[in-house]
């Protein structure tokens, strides 16, 4: 084992984009467990929209990650070291070990990873994880998709919404997704079972959601807002409801957003639109991934990952998250497997 641990630390707060010299590669010696802890060797890192907005001050659902601190980031590990901690050596695990090779747990906020299922460890920072968690709560809870009713995802090559779209076929419905590039529409309709998708880099968005839903909009799971959300809402159905899950289109901003300008249409549509943290359904992960561990295992739903190699590209790589250059979960492999 390396005696080296290197740390993303954040350096500025960015300003619109993240740009190079806003997080910087510290080394630091690998840490000793105190009494109760656990030493985590990082295994994959998760590259999520959120990570720009804890890099900012504004006014948040977790802290902002203080300049000089290492980057907030979901993690799967393996104990390396336990000195009467919640967890043995050898034990994969699951938490907030934030951007860097090494990082010492109480077991508060991590769980173990039940590997003798046979799942690959990727699939638990996708499908089987939170990504699966946010998809299948904020659909089926606060969506309540009905069989027949058209579904609309925004972002849906992405972690979240190529999960989204699958579970709405699962419950009969229409699903039109909305994605970055003519290869992302083509694996979302051939490969997820989507029934159209629209390239909103080369179509008029609201022209292709009128052609593929001809019968309005029942539901829409919302990841990108701006000029996306406004052409869904000009089309929404009496009773809508939509599913506020991200904002990726304005994490940059350095103005003012303005808009949504068909945001009147909630009031005449009688609609509801919900945000949802997936936190505040913590208790009820169980229930998610024990249903979409089921289905994939009864090939009914799959997932996709993309994986960067070496932490050292964590900076590069969360940025594509932000261009449309990644399908599906987006993560960085910062060390090998256990074997």
């Amino acid at each position: 084992m390396t005696a080296i641990n290197r740390q993303w630390c954040l350096a500025h707060r960015p300003e619109g984009d993240i740009e190079d010299g806003d997080l910087e590669l510290r080394e630091t010696p690998v840490p000793e467990p105190g009494a109760g802890q656990c030493l985590v060797r990082n295994i994959y890192l998760s590259l999520d929209p959120t990570n720009r907005i804890w890099m900012s001050d504004a006014d948040q659902y977790m802290p902002p990650v203080e300049i000089g601190d290492v980057m907030r980031g979901g993690t799967i590990g393996v104990v390396e070291r336990s000195n009467g901690g919640s967890f043995k050596v050898g034990d994969v695990i699951q938490g907030l070990g934030g951007w860097q090779d090494y990082y010492l747990t109480d077991g508060v906020g991590a769980s173990r990873i039940p590997t003798e299922y046979g799942f690959p460890l990727p699939a638990y920072m996708g499908l089987l994880g939170m990504i699966g968690a946010t998809a299948y709560f904020g659909l089926l809870d606060i969506g309540q998709p009905k069989a027949g009713e058209t579904v609309v995802v925004s972002a849906a090559a992405g972690a979240v919404g190529s999960i989204v779209g699958q579970i709405a076929k699962l419950k009969g419905c229409r699903v039109v997704g909305i994605a970055g590039s003519d290869a992302k529409c083509q694996w979302l309709v051939d490969d997820l079972g989507f029934d159209a998708a629209i390239n909103y880099k080369t179509e008029d968005v609201l022209a292709a959601l009128r052609r593929h839903c001809p019968n309005g909009i029942d539901v829409d799971f919302e990841n990108v807002g701006g000029e996306i959300l406004d052409a869904v809402l000009s089309l929404l159905n009496l009773k809508a409801r939509i599913v506020l899950c991200g904002l990726i289109s304005q994490y940059n901003a350095t103005e003012p957003v303005p808009g949504p300008y068909n945001f009147t249409q909630i009031l005449m549509k009688r609609a509801r639109l919900e945000g949802f943290i997936i936190l505040d359904y913590a208790a009820r992960f169980p229930e998610a991934i024990t249903e979409l561990g089921q289905w994939l295992s009864a090939g009914k739903i799959q997932y996709r990952v993309d994986i960067a190699e070496g932490l050292e590209h964590a900076p590069t790589t969360v940025k594509r998250l932000f261009s449309g250059g990644n399908t599906g979960k987006l993560m960085v492999k910062v060390s090998e497997e256990p074997v």
